[in-house]
């Protein structure tokens, strides 16, 4: 669906679901109400992430449809994850448990070790089981009935549909049998002699069984989920500020873009701001991955949520609470792990027909035995049909993907790597090829001016007419070209009409002149003239692989500078792990050949496309996908936008700027290569984990249902089977953590 400009995106914890059936069904529920432009909804995390729009559609409608299909949507504003659904399921599991035990005892001859034990003798009663199995069935069991309801009414199906069938089936049966019994022998006299065979003690345990496995699930689930949560923590509650030159202590919540902030050594900084007096170091580890403290002076940027070490800053305020790079990093990270990849979405859709086709075995089941292999044996052919129920297991299916991206999305998240689609680290794993942007992605980012040739003017006028065009441009060239003519003590004159072209050049008005700075490939578009007397300074630099700028007024030349920029050690040393890794990694810079092939050349890079502009880049990443290769692009996340949204997955390199974040597939916080690498090897490990809990899952089913079909499984051995595969694939969903903490460690890129 279209993103269109005015939408709204809401993050909702979803309480009550059983199984991904609820998840699918809720998608499927709001998808159709106006206005509602996206829907994701992940069972494992129990988030929905729904983006709409505000005239169409409000969100306390969204929250009163979900209301009606039988859930409860919370809302995540300063929430972290909770474990009160674990906490509801834990009483009724205690419940559940001290009332079945009764009914187990009653099968002392079928269980040895409580064979051992004297039974009391109302354990035999009849009518005492009849009560006890009533009170767990629509008492501890009502839930499940709730959402069976809510399912069918919806015209679907989910495990509650099976759970209620089957567990109802096996009451009602030996309901019945004891009722008949009265009939029979004409009195209401059930004590523990001689009585009827009955099974109350199988709904009994399988609700008991299937509680403990949704306890346990849900307990480990959440602890994967808190894991993850690190940026909630970082929020502060308070802010010292300075308002009529006094310092005062108010809640996050008064404080106001402008404001000035206090910050001392061991606080965490409350806002997002620009440092107006004072110098400290901040510890940005748990917000960028960035490991050493970063030295904060005067005009500095720094971020909420980091921790002062050392000195105090005042702070002019420009972001605070949600406008913050660190609420906005919490946000993408919540939607990553509500939004489904592309095996989810594929085991979503087999969900939806996994229970129907359950039922429909059940009875088939039942149908065979009573009919053809033990025909009129009521009893044979209903146990059978009922383990077939209780063993049939959507749950582990849906959670094989979901608990996985959860926790490799937190581990990226804790190194500065934010996911904003679990699709893309799921392409991530197939990668064989890799495009890099030169400036600010494989080298520094921050040219110095190296060298300034003038013409016509002196060297002074042409850098202070040319820090005049650029003092508006974000681009690294434009900030060497102004630190260069402040570090001269020129002010340049204000400029007007600035037009910016990425990956070309910039112009402008200044002092009634047009003035314009670019590349050799703006300056042949602009048929700019009197360029003769710089080609033999262009080509010294270029081949000692400096990059070129020209300058020039009205369409003539005035002059040119050359930008020295170094490849970052850590570059190579990640160009080293891709290659080893297997992908095919290609230079695409709108750079002259001469310094992109000195750059790659430094980084061990072979394919090499110089004076790409960025609809060049674009058209390079659309004929490498079209060779059927999985491409990604990695670039600074402004002029490299076209590039990062047409790959398979688009790196974006920021240092923590604010409009990298809403570019690419995947933002790098820490502007180095290396970054790559480690989600490379984090995706290729989720990816395993991933298909060992699809196999276990797809086995569990192929194996377990037809023993069901065969009598070789009790209904309460089925329940309880059903219980622990969902359990064992979330246990191997949680090893994956420690997994990807040794692989790091041992094959660290760093």
């Amino acid at each position: 669906m279209s993103n269109k400009a005015g939408d709204v995106s809401l993050d909702y914890r979803i309480e009550g679901m059983s199984c991904t059936a609820c998840a699918a069904r809720i998608e499927r529920a709001l998808g159709k109400m106006d206005g509602v432009r996206q829907v994701s909804v992940s069972y494992a995390s129990r988030m929905a992430w729904i983006r709409f729009d505000p005239l169409l559609q409000q969100p306390a409608r969204i929250v009163e449809r979900i209301g009606q299909l039988g859930f409860r949507a919370v809302g995540t504003e300063g929430a972290g994850v909770s474990f009160d659904e674990a906490a509801r399921l834990q009483m009724r599991l205690i419940v559940s448990a001290l009332f079945s035990l009764p009914l187990l005892w009653s099968m002392a001859d079928h269980v040895p070790l409580l064979g051992l034990l004297p039974m009391p003798p109302l354990f035999r009663n009849l009518w005492f089981q009849l009560a006890i199995a009533s009170v767990i069935q629509f008492g501890i069991g009502m839930p499940f009935y709730i959402g069976a309801w809510n399912a069918l009414r919806e015209r679907t199906a989910n495990m509650d549909v099976l759970v209620a069938v089957g567990t109802t089936a096996a009451y009602l049966y030996s309901h019945y049998m004891v009722f008949a019994f009265i009939r029979e022998s004409g009195g209401f006299r059930l004590t523990s002699g001689s009585h009827p065979a009955v099974y109350f003690e199988t709904p009994a345990v399988v609700i008991t069984a299937l509680l403990l496995g949704k306890y346990m699930e849900s307990r480990i689930a959440a602890r994967a989920l808190r894991e993850t949560e690190g940026y909630g923590g970082l929020r502060s509650k308070e802010a010292v500020i300075v308002r009529a030159g006094s310092r005062r202590s108010v809640p996050l919540a008064e404080v106001r873009v402008g404001d000035h902030v206090m910050a001392e050594a061991g606080a965490k900084i409350p806002v997002d701001g620009v440092v107006l007096e004072g110098e400290a170091e901040a510890d940005e580890s748990l917000l960028t991955g960035e490991s050493r403290p970063v030295r904060k002076r005067t005009g500095a940027e720094v971020w909420a949520g980091t921790v002062l070490i050392g000195g105090t800053l005042r702070i002019r305020t420009e972001a605070v609470q949600a406008g913050t790079m660190l609420d906005r990093i919490h946000g993408l990270l919540k939607r990553a792990q509500a939004s489904k990849s592309t095996v989810q979405r594929r085991v979503d859709r087999i969900s939806v027909i996994f229970v129907p086709a359950m039922l429909t075995l059940s009875v088939l089941t039942f149908a065979g035995n009573w009919l053809w292999f033990a025909p009129g044996e009521t009893d044979r052919a209903l146990l059978r049909s009922l383990a077939v129920l209780l063993a049939a297991c959507p749950c582990a299916l849906g959670l094989a993907a979901p608990i996985s991206l959860v926790i490799a999305s937190g581990r990226l998240a804790r190194r500065g790597i934010v996911v904003k689609d679990a699709g893309a680290l799921e392409r991530l794993a197939h990668l064989d090829t890799l495009v890099l942007d030169k400036t600010g992605t494989l080298t520094e980012g921050k040219p110095n001016l190296s060298a300034v040739k003038p013409l016509a003017v002196s060297e002074t006028a042409l850098l202070r007419l040319a820090a005049a065009a650029e003092s508006a441009s974000p681009h690294p060239f434009a900030k060497a070209i102004v630190d260069a003519a402040a570090s001269r003590g020129l002010v340049p004159p204000s400029s007007t009409g600035i037009r910016e072209l990425p990956g070309y050049g910039i112009t402008a008005q200044v002092e009634g002149r047009q003035i314009g700075i670019g590349s050799a490939k703006f300056m042949e578009d602009q048929q700019w003239t009197g360029l003769e007397a710089l080609q033999l300074f262009a080509r010294k630099h270029e081949d000692a692989g400096a990059t070129v700028l020209y300058v020039a007024a009205d369409g003539r030349c005035l002059g040119a500078f050359a930008f020295s920029d170094k490849v970052k050690d850590s570059s190579e040393r990640a160009v080293a792990w891709l290659r080893k890794a297997g992908l095919d990694v290609h230079l695409a810079t709108g750079d002259h050949k001469a310094p992109a092939l000195a750059a790659a050349e430094t980084a061990g890079i072979g394919s090499v496309h110089a004076s790409m502009t960025p609809e060049r880049k674009f058209a390079l990443v659309e004929s490498l996908k079209r060779e059927g290769r999985v491409t990604a692009m990695a670039g600074d996340g402004w002029n490299d936008a076209p590039a990062l949204a047409a790959a398979d997955v688009g790196f974006a390199l920021g240092s923590g700027a604010r409009a990298a974040l809403e570019a690419g597939h995947l933002t790098l916080l820490r502007p180095r290569l290396t970054g790559i690498c480690q989600a490379i090897a984090i995706s290729r490990l989720t990816l395993r984990n991933i298909r060992q809990n699809l196999a276990f899952a797809l086995l569990y089913n192929m194996m377990i249902v037809p023993l069901a079909v065969c009598g070789l499984l009790q209904p309460w051995m089925a329940g309880g089977a059903m219980a622990l595969s969902s359990l064992s694939v979330v246990c191997n969903a949680l090893r994956l953590g420690r997994l990807i903490d040794r692989k790091l460690k041992e094959n660290s890129a760093e």
